[in-house]
């Protein structure tokens, strides 16, 4: 199965994982995109969204597949409709695997996996953005996101963004976790999508397409906009 490493830590007494952190920190320099997820809980859908930035300076290739994913109303590749299949307390909310739904597929817009792109973000704080895998380079359309710091995970996990607003949501999805991962509800992603582009994301945007065009640069340039 697709997924992140080092659950048992969340519980560890004591543990980092249980240091409270109580808002996501976001670097918006690396800031190009913002995307939103609506769910949906049980038979109820929780209007406040979950608005997360995505750092397309040093992971253009993720946030792509991300973005595209969360635009895409594809009946078969996309988030739409997908559940977040693994919910941990303390720990971190798991989805994305719209091909077999319980953690074991996925795949990305690049056809199969894609390589680690930056390890340059850390695992700091709530609301963490991050690429779940099988083990080095094997990204897919799997994510998940973060209830506290977890840096066990650092250098294994592609962070490539942070949660912006819908933190309360965040807290109400974490309440329906478990250790074993199973939530108490069925919790689905209803709706997604993107944002438009504030001047200061489009900035970024260009400025990171520019320096990864430059001669000697090894950094693939973002995508073009869409």
């Amino acid at each position: 199965a697709v997924g992140v490493v080092g659950a048992a830590t969340a519980f560890a007494p004591g543990g980092e994982a249980e240091k409270a952190d109580e808002e996501p920190r976001v670097t918006w320099s690396s800031v190009t995109d913002r995307v939103f997820l609506k769910v949906r809980i049980g038979k109820e859908e929780v209007e406040e969204p979950i608005v997360a930035a995505l750092y397309g300076v040093e992971c253009p290739k993720t946030v792509a597949n991300f973005k595209t994913l969360c635009e895409s109303r594809s009946a078969v590749m996309g988030y739409r409709g997908v559940e977040v299949h693994r919910i941990i307390p303390g720990f971190m909310m798991q989805g994305g695997d719209f091909t077999r739904g319980d953690g074991t597929g996925g795949t990305s817009i690049y056809g199969g996996s894609f390589p680690d792109e930056s390890f340059a973000h850390k695992h700091l704080g709530p609301g963490v953005l991050s690429m779940a895998n099988r083990g080095p380079n094997t990204n897919t359309s799997q994510f998940f996101i973060t209830f506290k710091s977890t840096p066990w995970l650092d250098d294994r996990h592609v962070v490539f963004g942070a949660v912006v607003s819908g933190v309360d949501v965040l807290r109400r999805l974490e309440k329906l976790g478990s250790r074993s991962g199973r939530p108490a509800a069925t919790v689905t992603i209803v709706d997604c999508g993107s944002l438009p582009r504030t001047k200061e994301e489009a900035l970024n945007y260009a400025n990171a397409k520019v320096a990864a065009e430059s001669p000697g640069s090894t950094v693939a340039p973002p995508p073009a906009p869409g």
